[in-house]
């Protein structure tokens, strides 16, 4: 069976004359949560930018479910079951909350009703919040709204930038053990992410990014109990799982 997705020797970046991914290669499986780590001015939100058809691919090329992606725009991949959420800017902020869920089943507005009531079953503050503007709302109830809407598409794939990023350790607590019900809802999920301890916690596996290349990739468990990715997060030969 083909992964959800598949990523062979992309090139990419902002300047096609100076690439920050420099041939990165990675594979999501189906039900799979995977992490991609790095330090600032890996790549990592460029590869998932480069995927969701933000940045240009210069080299290599993206599947999904063993279809050729590169280079599609994104409102076509929300169509073909891929859903993306930026870092920032990802809510309407003077939009209610109802408001903002409401354009993510706009390819389908017969099936609105039904992937509402299955959002708000994954995420049941947003019935109660439903009357107010997303501006509002403190930065883990605005990343359900992010999540909500994306969520509507009924994806295959999630793709998420940065979940944690803003957020106290409590609520990206939160809005991690909330992607592990995504993904038992059948939602297979690749993030982003900086916060490698917390993400790595409820992911199958990981990839690590230095200087738009694939520095090691491994299971979950092996990248946590790493001394080489406790160095690079934490500037100590510690292993992470145990900081």
């Amino acid at each position: 069976m083909a992964p959800v997705l598949e990523v062979r020797d992309v090139v990419a970046g902002y300047t096609p004359s100076l690439p920050i991914l420099r041939g990165v290669s990675l594979n999501v499986d189906d039900g799979e949560i995977v992490t991609v780590l790095g330090p600032n001015g890996a790549g990592k939100s460029t590869l998932i930018k480069a995927i969701a058809g933000l940045v240009t691919v210069s080299a290599g090329r993206a599947f999904f479910c063993d279809r050729d992606i590169t280079g599609i725009r994104t409102h076509e991949l929300v169509r073909q079951g891929v859903a993306y959420v930026p870092q920032t800017g990802n809510v309407f902020a003077r939009l209610s909350v109802n408001e903002n869920l409401a354009p993510g089943a706009d390819f389908d507005r017969r099936a609105h009703d039904e992937r509402r009531d299955r959002v708000v079953g994954l995420f049941p503050d947003l019935a109660r919040l439903g009357h107010l503007a997303a501006g509002k709302l403190s930065g883990g109830q605005r990343q359900m709204v992010a999540f909500g809407r994306a969520l509507m598409s009924a994806p295959t794939l999630l793709m998420l930038d940065e979940p944690s990023a803003g957020l106290s350790p409590k609520l990206a607590g939160t809005v991690f053990s909330q992607l592990r019900r995504i993904r038992d809802a059948g939602v297979t999920i690749l993030i982003v992410e900086q916060n490698a301890r917390a993400a790595l916690g409820v992911s199958d596996r990981g990839y690590v990014l230095a200087e738009g290349r694939e520095r090691m990739h491994g299971s979950a468990a092996e990248l946590l109990d790493s001394p080489e990715i406790g160095e690079l997060y934490l500037g100590a030969k510690s292993r992470l799982a145990r900081q």
